[in-house]
């Protein structure tokens, strides 16, 4: 079974940075992405970026130009890059595989939607 580890949260005020991790323990053929998303009490959970074992990246409009999704593969790592943050960015942020993939303008994707496994997240709290 996967296991993802994530960390790398902290608290910052608004306009600033963090770098989240997430190492996962097995990468299989049929898991090819890895995504971020995060969960705020009262908000429904928002996926936020997503990359793939050949590094495409997808993101949701709420966050481009201000994240950025990479990978070691080498070390079977992958990185959330948060900068310009702002308190709404404010949240549990976990690392998740994915199930499926979707097609979009510029190519085939990973999904911010379909999850499959999941470990413990990391707060990230922002403050103004």
């Amino acid at each position: 079974q996967v296991q993802l580890v994530a960390s790398g949260g902290g608290s910052v005020q608004a306009g600033g940075s963090l770098k989240l991790s997430c190492v996962v323990s097995k990468f299989t053929y049929t898991r090819d992405c890895v995504a971020w998303f995060r969960e705020a009490p009262g908000k429904e959970r928002e996926g936020v970026a997503a990359i793939d074992r050949v590094g495409a990246a997808n993101y949701a409009d709420s966050v481009k130009g201000r994240f950025t999704v990479s990978q070691d593969n080498a070390k079977n790592t992958r990185y959330l890059q948060m900068n310009s943050l702002q308190p709404e960015d404010t949240a549990m942020y976990y690392c998740a595989t994915v199930t499926s993939k979707v097609h979009l303008p510029d190519g085939l994707f990973c999904s911010l939607h379909d999850f499959g496994e999941w470990g413990q997240g990391t707060q990230v709290t922002v403050s103004s």
